[in-house]
C-alpha cells in the first residue's frame, strides 16, 4: 500500500513543480519586445519581402506579360501595383510570424536574439491557432502602440512573451 502512496505523492509533486516552474517564468521586459519587433520588422521588410517580391514579379512576368506591361506603361506607382505590394506584406507578416512561432515553438529571431519565447498563459506551447490569431492580431491599426502595456497580440489570445536567458 504504501507504494502507491509514494507514487501518487511523486505524480503530484511533478504536477506541483510544472506549475511552480511557469509561475516563476518572468515576463519580457517591454525593451526586450521592442527589440523583437525591431529585428523582426527589418528581417520582413529587407530580407523576406525581397524574396517574395523577386519571386512573385518573377511569376507575373512568365505568367501575365500583358497585365505587366500595362503596369509598366501606366507607372510604376499606380493602385494596382500599390495593392499588390500591401498584400505582399500582409503575407509576409502572416507567414513569417505564424511559421516561426509555432515551428521553432514561439520563437522568432528576435526572440532568439533578445532571449525571450512566446507561451500560452498556462505555460503550454503555443497551437497553430494561437500563432495564426497572433500574427493577425498583429495587423490591427495601432496593435504596436498597445505594447506600452500588454500587446493586443497577447492579451487577445492568453499568450505571453517571457525571458529564456
Amino acid at each position: 500500500m504504501e507504494g502507491n502512496y509514494d507514487t501518487g505523492e511523486q505524480s503530484a509533486g511533478g504536477l506541483f513543480d510544472d506549475f511552480s516552474q511557469m509561475s516563476m517564468a518572468i515576463p519580457a521586459t517591454t525593451g526586450q519586445r521592442f527589440l523583437n519587433f525591431l529585428i523582426d520588422n527589418l528581417l520582413m521588410r529587407f530580407g523576406l519581402s525581397y524574396v517574395t517580391g523577386t519571386l512573385i514579379g518573377y511569376l507575373l512576368v512568365k505568367l501575365f506579360p500583358d497585365f505587366i506591361q500595362y503596369y509598366l506603361q501606366h507607372g510604376a506607382y499606380s493602385a494596382g501595383v500599390i495593392l499588390l505590394a500591401y498584400v505582399i506584406a500582409i503575407f509576409n507578416y502572416i507567414i513569417y510570424y505564424t511559421f516561426c512561432e509555432k515551428v521553432f515553438n514561439g520563437y522568432t529571431l528576435g526572440k532568439l536574439v533578445t532571449g525571450s519565447r512566446a507561451v500560452r498563459n498556462d505555460g503550454q506551447e503555443l497551437t497553430f491557432k494561437d500563432t495564426l490569431l497572433r500574427s493577425v492580431i498583429r495587423l490591427v491599426p495601432f496593435e504596436p502602440l498597445s505594447g506600452f502595456g500588454t500587446p493586443w497580440h497577447d492579451a487577445w489570445t492568453n499568450t505571453t512573451v517571457i525571458k529564456t536567458r
